[in-house]
Formats: structure tokens, sequence, C-alpha cells
């Protein structure tokens, strides 16, 4: 792109209805915040499970910054590493059934520096087409080979397996969601598990929606499918959805991690997470496996809504999850929904291509624990007066 041709691009953006702009918050995350002097209903966020402002988890932030100060000065093999980190590493290792995890600062750093530090030229990556954009550019910066295949098509995943098992292929690799941030479906993780077996791949699941939520636990989805570390060798999972604070870490084998500690450049060359985040997802953790009536209150929600959309007789996709979408169509229209929406007070936001494939915009409905029964009730009475599509 020539510095001269942004400003046509920018202007194409807008009539595309694709154009991207930012709404400033003035509240703490949570179901009603505040823009601009105004109250909304907010019905987008991730944090599934409502820790983003909980008062516990605050006041561990806080007593940690108070202790350790607000920045970790620098990397984690220079001095930046710090008891709490440790213990958080080790109680998201234990929560996972993992023998060792490794924090990174970002779920996207985590993608970026375990699929690098892994696979490379010559080698073949196996990604689902609906993958989050960290894995596919993750998988492209490796420079192996991507095969995507259709979403969920574990017949078109076999195909490709056995088309590469047939030649001299060093290293393979599965990558997937576990949970599909913009579709709300979960992965055959299962039947994942035994074809990366049968064919001597990696498997790498990145279960960002499902941590906190999924599981008896709260473990995830592997938790839910009782997969082991043997079954799922690597597993990727962020801090900054249903834990509420930042941050993201890889849980495995002590000797994959050991090993990331040595290559995965995005964990090498950057400062640690401060630690007061660390001490924050630590108090979040501890909700989590204690407080189980989040998780079933949002199970139920979630019921809340589906069997309201469902009278209401709108194209709501299939998902069992906090992830609710709506599609809608073209972004034009969509944009114009959550315009409408927004008027009335309620947060949704529209999620349009590249983000989701052509002519399937749609409104990302997320629930929370935090939500009540009337929140989805109003919700539901403002759908029913959606705009009709020109």
């Amino acid at each position: 792109m020539r510095p001269n041709e942004i400003p046509a691009f920018l202007q194409q953006q807008r009539q595309q209805s694709l154009y991207r702009s930012t709404r400033m918050v003035e509240s703490a995350q949570q179901t009603h915040i505040k823009i601009e002097n105004k109250t909304y209903l907010n019905f987008c966020s991730n944090d599934y499970l409502g820790l983003a402002n909980h008062p516990d988890v605050i006041q561990a932030f806080q007593n940690a910054a108070n202790h350790y100060g607000v920045g970790t000065g620098s990397a984690h093999l220079i001095n930046g590493h710090s008891c709490i980190h440790q213990q958080l590493e080790q109680a998201l290792a234990e929560f996972t059934g993992r023998q060792n995890a490794l924090l990174f600062s970002t779920g996207y750093m985590a993608n970026m520096g375990t699929i690098n530090a892994l696979m490379q030229r010559g080698d073949v990556i196996h990604a689902d087409r609906l993958n989050h954009a960290s894995l596919i550019d993750a998988s492209l910066l490796s420079k192996a080979r991507m095969l995507r295949y259709r979403h969920n098509d574990l017949s078109h995943l076999h195909k490709n397996l056995q088309k590469q098992t047939l030649k001299p292929c060093p290293n393979q690799m599965i990558v997937c969601d576990a949970v599909f941030s913009m579709d709300g479906d979960l992965a055959p993780v299962k039947q994942l598990s035994k074809l990366a077996k049968q064919n001597q791949a990696w498997l790498m699941l990145d279960d960002a929606h499902g941590l906190g939520v999924l599981g008896k636990t709260g473990a995830g989805l592997l938790e839910q499918e009782n997969l082991s570390e043997q079954d799922v060798p690597i597993l990727m999972a962020t801090l900054g959805k249903a834990l509420g604070t930042a941050g993201a870490f890889i849980a495995g084998s002590e000797d994959l991690i050991e090993y990331l500690k040595q290559t995965a450049r995005t964990w090498i060359y950057t400062t640690a997470m401060p630690s007061a985040i660390a001490a924050a997802s630590l108090e979040s953790l501890r909700i989590v496996k204690q407080e189980t009536w989040r998780r079933e209150k949002l199970q139920a929600l979630i019921k809340q809504f589906q069997e309201g959309v469902q009278q209401l007789g709108l194209r709501l996709m299939p998902s069992d999850t906090a992830i609710q979408p709506i599609v809608l169509g073209s972004a034009s229209y969509a944009v114009q929904v959550s315009e409408a929406l927004y008027q009335q007070g309620i947060l949704v936001s529209a999620i349009r291509p590249p983000t989701v494939p052509k002519n399937t915009a749609r409104l990302r409905i997320t629930l929370s624990a935090m939500h009540s029964e009337e929140d989805v009730v109003r919700l539901l009475e403002a759908l029913q007066k959606l705009p009709a599509q020109a």
C-alpha cells in the first residue's frame, strides 16, 4: 500500500460498511458500561464469568502492585520472572492437568511463539478454515506449508493428512480453535486427537473461549472431553476472557515447556507481564474453581436466550457456548442493526468480513454470568424490533 493510496482505501472501507472504529468506555468492564456518559447493556464482552471487575480480583492486583510495583522491568529470562509468575504457571498446569505451563503476554504471542518454535520450512500445518487470526498468522510466518481444511470437516482433514504421510514429511501439526470465537461451536477434539496420533502429528488446540466456562471445574473443553496431555500435547488458553485479567499460557509436557523457553521468540524477547496481573489471575483461578454457580447460571442464560431467539425466527448459529451469533448477511445490514440496538442502549458489535466469510456478517452476542434474566429479556425485546433489511 503506497502512502497516496491510503485515503482511497479508507473511503472504500466506509462505503462497504467495513470501516472499524473504537468507542471509548468510561467505566469498568461489566454487564452495564458507560460510553460518552450514557450507560449501555453490554452483550459483546468476553468476560464470561464476570471476573474482570470482581472485588477480590481487584484486591489481589492492588496488593501485588503494592509489593512488586507496576512493571516487571525486563524479560522472564533476565530478571522479570517473579515468584507470582511461577505460582501462576504451576497453578495453570495443575488446573489443566498438564506437567507445566508457560505464561505469555497475549494469546497472539503464545500462538505465534509456539508454532514458530516447532514448525519451519518443509513442515506441514493443517489448519481449520475458521481458525483465529493469530493461528493463521503464526502458521504463515513459520514458513511451513499450511493446508486449510473445511470447517470441522474431519474427512477433508484426513485426506490432507494421508497425502502428506505418503511423502517424506519431517513434521506435521494440526492446529485448531477449541471453541471458535466467531461461531461459538466446538471443534471435534476427540477425533482430532485420534487423527493426530494416527499420523504422528502434533495437535495444538486454542481453548481461549473454553477455559473457565467448560468442563466440570472450568478447565476447558479438554477437561469436558476428558483429553489428557498425551491426547492433546499443546494447549493454549488466555486469561483475558473468562478469567477477566490479561495474558495467555501454553500448557504441556515438561520437555515442551523447557523447549519453548529456549526457542519461543515472543516469550524470550519481551518484557514479562506485570506481577500484579499474575496475582489477579491466581485469584480468578480460585474463584473459577470454587464458584461453580457462575458456569451454571451462564448455561441457564444461554438456554433462555436460545429459546427466545427461536421464537423470534432469527437465524441463530448452532452454538451451546456463551458466544451466540445471529447471522444477518450483508455488512451494511449488520452495521444498521448494531446501530439500532445501540440507540436502544444495548451494545452488540457487528462482525464483518474479513473477520468472518463474505455474506455472513453477524451480531456476535456474548453472555455473562453477571447478566440477569431481565437483561436477556430486554435484549430479546430489542431484537424483535430489528429494522427490516433493505
